[in-house]
């Protein structure tokens, strides 16, 4: 039932090891060469130290599976976690959902907060804690503010920065607002290019980024996705169809989300049978306008932001999805799931496709076209049997975790990894 479905779910944390934080004194000098070179003998003893940054739920959602592959590693990895507290309970709940706790947190968060105090207080406490800690690699994911100050911070300390899924762009260095020029500038900054395709790839090479310091991994939201879908268990199906509508984006702000609202409303007002499962952003630029929108209608669920494992069945059980998430693109690619994307420009062009997955915008009209178009035709959710393998296979954390060990010794080859991807959608649903 759908109602059981939105229910918040307590689940289980893992019993993971959790080890202090435990800050080292400061060198005062840089301490690494090229990316490529074996600086010396330093890289061929002991664990490979690594810092990985988290400031948002994405990043928490895709470093998760990197994080705790490398702790699987311990003999060979020491990884560190930093929260910079751009987004709190967000990512609070995501880190508890899979048994992490942050070893340092910077708690930048306050109501309100703009780019440029974000940006500042972010850079500002990694550099001091980087300093002390003296890393062999910081890892950043994507393309938020965090992300840029931990790059940022990380080049100031001269320590080698790894950018996971690196190489997205949209060619509009306005949309989106401020992830296009986030991305773009930790391009300069890192040292490791961790592309979750091949169209990243090139994009990267035409921005002259060497081709060795570029590895094709696929996307660690693929890790994370295929974890959660190994461990959930199957509801009986509901007899009502519901609509997963996720919007945020920054760009989307003001008209851009009355447009979606009033779009939601005239879609719900067609199809009598549907509803919709809106999880609210906690930003009240977003949450204020959908209360005073969809709060009384009473095929709209409005609901707090779900847990990772929650937010996947929902996901799953959905017949179609509205999403303005660059993540959700990608978790829908990997399902096959129907998908209305509603904003200007996508840096993953590769989760597009004519059949279940289109660039609407916000413009209520042809998001009633579409979406219509597709609960009209409920049997495309069944069309593709196996996860589809356009963003990896999950095996992009290991893949990461190896190129590391590469730069540390050469002679290792990489470890194969053995078709998560087979995994199939009729055991879900």
């Amino acid at each position: 039932m759908v109602v059981s479905t939105i229910a918040r779910a307590k689940t289980s944390v893992s019993s993971l090891r959790y080890q202090q934080f435990k800050i080292l004194s400061a060198h005062g000098q840089c301490h690494h060469g090229p990316v490529d070179g074996v600086e010396n003998d330093k890289l061929n003893m002991g664990k490979i130290r690594i810092v990985a940054v988290i400031g948002t739920r994405p990043e928490a959602i895709k470093l998760v599976p990197v994080i705790l592959a490398a702790r699987e590693r311990s003999h060979l990895f020491e990884v560190k976690v930093v929260q910079t507290g751009q987004h709190r309970e967000l990512v609070d709940q995501l880190m508890l959902e899979f048994g992490i706790k942050a070893d340092a947190n910077l708690n930048v968060m306050q109501p309100n907060q703009d780019l440029s105090y974000v940006l500042a207080e972010s850079v500002r406490g990694l550099s001091q804690l980087f300093a002390r800690e003296n890393p062999d690699w910081v890892l950043v994911q994507g393309d938020t503010t965090t992300t840029l100050a931990g790059a940022l911070a990380g080049f100031y300390n001269c320590g080698r920065v790894g950018h996971v899924e690196a190489g997205l762009r949209t060619g509009d260095r306005h949309s989106p607002f401020p992830e296009e020029i986030n991305r773009a500038l930790t391009t300069r900054l890192a040292d490791i290019h961790f592309a979750p395709t091949e169209l990243a790839r090139r994009n990267l090479l035409r921005e002259g980024i060497s081709s060795e310091e570029i590895l094709v991994t696929g996307n660690t939201v693929v890790d994370a996705l295929l974890h959660t879908l190994s461990r959930i268990q199957v509801e009986a199906p509901s007899k009502s169809r519901y609509i997963l509508v996720t919007a945020h984006r920054r760009e989307n702000h003001g008209p851009a989300l009355l447009e979606i609202c009033e779009a939601l409303r005239r879609l719900l007002t067609r199809f009598r049978d549907v509803r919709a499962i809106l999880p609210m952003h906690p930003n009240p630029n977003v949450r204020d306008v959908l209360v005073s929108r969809l709060g009384a209608h009473d095929r709209i669920t409005l609901t707090e932001p779900l847990g990772y494992t929650e937010f996947v069945k929902v996901l799953n059980a959905s017949v179609l999805v509205l999403t303005d998430s660059g993540g959700v693109q990608e978790e829908c690619a990997v399902l096959g799931k129907p998908m209305l994307v509603m904003r200007e420009h996508t840096e993953r062009p590769e989760a597009l496709d004519p059949d279940v997955a289109i660039l609407v915008g916000t413009d209520p009209a042809k998001i009633v076209e579409v979406g219509s178009r597709f609960l009209n035709d409920a049997n495309k959710t069944s069309k593709k049997q196996a996860l589809s393998g356009k963003f990896g296979d999950g095996s992009a954390s290991i893949q990461i975790l190896d190129a590391l060990l590469r730069r540390r010794d050469l002679s290792i080859k990489p470890v194969s990894f053995q078709g998560a991807s087979q995994l199939r959608l009729g055991s879900l649903t």
